[in-house]
């Protein structure tokens, strides 16, 4: 599966639209139980591991939508995120599914 942040791809076409996707996942904004800080009060060194994590996880969920709908890429990738209460955090991944094919070549991944 193809997912990019353009709005198309050098080399295929747009063949099909078929809709937006969106893949979601939340978090706590407790610091100590997501492993942002110690009991020091100090940064853990996994962070940046941590939100990478994260936002592969709101991506992974937003490709399994793409493909149970029958495309083979996303456009117009983006992320987004919002305080959903004052202890969660929603962390969200959207684009726009679409079957592409290369402009030489039948569809990818068929």
């Amino acid at each position: 599966m193809l997912v990019v942040t353009t709005e198309s791809i050098p080399g295929y076409e747009v063949r099909a639209v078929i809709g937006e996707v969106v893949g979601v996942t939340a978090r706590t904004n407790n610091q100590f139980i997501e492993g942002v800080k110690s009991l020091n009060g100090r940064l853990n060194p996994q962070l940046v591991r941590l939100f990478t994590q994260i936002r592969l996880e709101a991506v992974a969920r937003m490709v399994d939508a793409a493909e149970r709908r029958g495309a083979n890429a996303i456009i117009g990738m983006r992320f987004d995120h919002r305080g959903v209460t004052t202890a969660w955090n929603e962390i969200c991944a959207y684009g726009t599914a679409v079957l592409v094919a290369s402009s030489d070549q039948g569809e990818i991944g068929a």
